[in-house]
């Protein structure tokens, strides 16, 4: 069970953004503009966001000004979660992330989740999980799911994908209140598991970079579902791809189908053909 049965209003906004069958997830982060300007595949929102739908994920995630640019007018719905974090790249201190956004702003919002960024190892690690800590402990009282993106960032980090630091990252947000936890992927199945293991809420990977090659988009997700992974939390890789309505579908048929990797792969490129 992704809540339990005496908090069914979390219950319920939880079973907008997972799979209520797989209790897996496909959720495509919006929340680039403010960190980086409107960066291409998120200039026109509302295109975006009907590619994403018409690929079938299971959720978008976006600050609160841009839902009414962004989110749904027509056609099928989607989960909505609102980010509450943010920081640009053009501050001195990148990493740190600041609340812009409150638990009852997604209420008014109609959103189904909040989302809250911590980068354990900045400089201002203590303000980032005083932040989270009270919005997990207001979300509660709501019953408002929340996601917390956990990674480490600082200068005694010498690896983000290290497993012993994305199990800490994981722990860190299981243990601070959170329904979901976002962190990197560890870069193979063995030692992803490790970090699913010490997690008792469902664990997404996070996209990253961008990359290059569809396929290692394809194996990565493949390789964390195999390890225990819920699904994924992943944004340029997906809204700036060639064609995001079909490597939506075909992540859909990794995450919620649990196809392989060749078939995953043949899917999309036969659609790529056909169209």
């Amino acid at each position: 069970m992704l809540a339990s049965s005496n908090n069914i209003g979390k219950a319920i906004r939880l079973e907008r953004i997972f799979n209520r069958n797989t209790e897996r997830t496909i959720i495509v982060p919006l929340d680039h503009g403010v960190s980086v300007g409107p960066i291409s595949g998120l200039v026109d929102l509302r295109e975006t966001v009907n590619h994403i739908v018409e690929g079938g994920a299971n959720a978008v995630l976006m600050h609160k000004g841009l839902i009414r640019c962004g989110h749904r007018g027509s056609g099928k719905d989607i989960g909505l979660i609102l980010h509450l974090s943010a920081s640009t790249s053009l501050s001195p201190y990148p990493n740190a992330k600041t609340l812009v956004g409150t638990v009852e702003d997604a209420i008014r919002l109609g959103a189904d989740c909040v989302s809250v960024h911590v980068n354990l190892g900045d400089e201002t690690e203590a303000r980032m999980l005083c932040d989270f800590g009270q919005v997990t402990s207001i979300a509660a009282q709501w019953g408002i799911p929340v996601l917390a993106m956990v990674y480490a960032r600082g200068p005694k980090i010498r690896n983000q994908y290290d497993k012993d630091v994305v199990k800490h990252c994981a722990r860190v947000g299981v243990e601070l209140g959170a329904d979901v936890v976002k962190v990197c992927y560890t870069g193979n199945p063995d030692s992803f598991a490790e970090v699913t293991e010490a997690c008792c809420v469902p664990v997404v990977i996070a996209g990253g970079e961008k990359m290059d090659n569809t396929r290692d988009i394809v194996q990565m997700v493949h390789d964390s579902v195999l390890a225990g992974g819920h699904g994924l939390s992943i944004g340029r890789n997906i809204f700036q791809a060639e064609d995001p309505r079909r490597l939506v579908a075909t992540l859909k048929g990794v995450v919620h189908e649990d196809w392989e990797v060749d078939e995953a792969m043949d899917f999309l490129n036969n659609t790529q053909k056909a169209s």
